[in-house]
């Protein structure tokens, strides 16, 4: 598998596809927030972000391989059917660095027993958790 792309050899990987308002601006949030990498610009827009790769590119209607379905990002008080769970080392350090960057956060990091985490909400309005294993290594 090509370290710049999301194209394996064998087998499979998996990617996350989001649904953006402005690529330009979510390419950035992910590759400034999170330290990615830009593999591509656009078209679509692919940042790898340690092991993984986000794809994001405009929303748009039914195409002839998904038919009826429709692609949007998320409108403020729409439910939450999904997230991006990260996990890392020192949530305390992260969430000081993304904050200086300009990431919002919904609280700060809180203490939940096997964890400690937060979340945040990139630019389009998608759930991020951050998160933080700890009591979880003990049991």
């Amino acid at each position: 598998m090509t370290e710049r792309f999301p194209a394996p050899e064998q087998g499979l990987i998996v990617t996350h596809f989001l649904t953006v308002r402005d690529v330009r601006v979510s390419r950035e949030f992910y590759a400034d927030v999170f330290g990615g990498h830009v593999v591509l610009a656009e078209n679509p827009a692919t940042v790898r972000v340690a092991n993984t790769w986000i794809i994001m590119n405009p929303g748009g209607g039914p195409t002839p391989d998904k038919p009826d379905v429709t692609l949007t990002a998320p409108e403020p008080g729409d439910p939450v059917s999904a997230f991006l769970n990260v996990r890392v080392a020192d949530i305390a350090e992260f969430h000081a660095q993304a904050r200086a960057k300009g990431a919002e956060f919904l609280t700060e990091p809180q203490d939940r027993g096997a964890e400690v985490r937060c979340y945040l909400r990139d630019p389009d309005g998608y759930l991020i958790e951050i998160g933080q294993t700890t009591g979880l290594l003990t049991r």
